[in-house]
């Protein structure tokens, strides 16, 4: 699944240079609404299942490595490639975006850099310390917050294990308990706001998802409950996606209104998006128990997962600012990003990154 989704927001952020509505960095003359329908149906569910498999890792190396470990490993793991990537990757599609904005503006990237890493301490937007005019983390947000979120369970992973397995025995007298959590994932979006800027999802409900794939994802007895449930729960969350239509299409700002239609349409979301999650687990863990092992490519894909996701978006924005000039129609300006994309992030994964310890060590990657 983390190898899926990755290689699946290539294909998410090449269809947002057609969607009338998002702000992506560069845009195509002609858009389509369609676009963002289907944006929708990946952001219900994809983010927030990185952020389950990544908790459900959590759980394998504090197993491993103890607390104190686990903690030492994410730092490395995770705060070299960001940091790294923040520095070289993370100006490039903001560079682009001013040159996609204003066709004179012909500063080179070299001049736009230092002022691109001119930030200043902002401790408003918690999590997220560093500000600037031109600055930002871009879509290593997910980074940033996995980073912290980890940071967090160390020093009560114990606890929460505790607290678990007293959860996984209750689920086997009340089956659906692990649809609880949609309860506080509404409460989180529907009170907090969603952010567009984080997949439509509030900071704090990916929170919840990190938690549950540590906690209860792999317990054998959630698993046998999402099995049986998984067919019924993905037609409701099928339901109350469709339910969520009439809000997200009649309120100007649905992510943060708070009219009672705005707050009621966030609500659903949520509820169809653990709904989506846990049914999609349900389901896999069905075949897994039939089909065989992974490919070869897929085990390749899966390990490649964390340096594929920093390459993906600076590659598919350099793309697309190129191929929005041609004068086609949209599906093959689409197909062209994202072959494109794909290509050259595959290729750099291969032969700069992967070959050699010190760049597997740069991007997060085991030697």
């Amino acid at each position: 699944m983390r190898a899926l989704v990755v290689l699946g927001l290539v294909f998410f952020h090449s269809a947002l240079v057609f969607d009338p509505d998002d702000d992506f960095y560069v845009k195509n003359a002609d858009t389509t609404p369609a676009v963002t329908v289907l944006a929708g149906f990946g952001v219900v569910w994809a983010m927030p299942m990185l952020f389950l498999v990544a908790g459900l890792g959590a759980r394998h190396s504090i197993r491993r490595r103890g607390p104190r470990g686990f903690a030492r490993e994410r730092l490395l793991r995770l705060g070299i490639p960001l940091v790294l990537a923040t520095i070289l990757l993370c100006p490039v599609p903001q560079w682009l975006r001013l040159r996609a904005a204003d066709p004179g503006h012909h500063e080179s990237y070299w001049h736009f850099w230092p002022r691109f890493l001119t930030v200043h301490l902002d401790l408003g937007d918690f999590l997220f310390v560093l500000d600037g005019k031109y600055f930002e983390t871009g879509h290593l947000w997910f980074v940033v917050l996995l980073l912290a979120f980890c940071l967090l369970l160390a020093p009560v992973a114990k606890a929460v294990a505790t607290g678990a397995e007293r959860t996984a025995r209750a689920v086997e007298r009340r089956p659906a308990l692990p649809l609880l959590p949609a309860l506080p994932l509404a409460a989180i979006n529907a009170l907090l706001g969603m952010e567009e800027g984080f997949a439509g999802w509030n900071r704090w409900a990916y929170l919840l998802f990190f938690v549950f794939g540590y906690a209860l994802a792999d317990d054998m007895r959630v698993r046998a409950a999402l099995r049986r449930r998984a067919v019924p729960v993905a037609v409701a969350g099928l339901l109350l996606f469709a339910a969520t239509a009439p809000g997200f299409m009649a309120e100007d700002d649905p992510f943060t209104a708070w009219t009672p239609l705005a707050v009621g349409s966030r609500a659903l979301f949520s509820v169809a998006g653990w709904c989506w999650v846990a049914a999609i687990l349900g389901l896999l863990d069905r075949r897994e128990r039939t089909r065989p092992a992974p490919g070869p490519l897929l085990g390749y894909l899966a390990v490649a997962a964390l340096p594929l996701y920093v390459l993906h978006q600076p590659v598919v924005v350099a793309f697309a600012y190129g191929v929005v000039s041609w004068s086609a129609p949209i599906p093959v300006k689409y197909a062209a990003i994202v072959a494109g994309s794909l290509l050259v992030i595959l290729v750099a994964y291969e032969y700069g990154v992967r070959r050699t310890r010190v760049t597997r060590f740069l991007f997060g990657m085991r030697p």
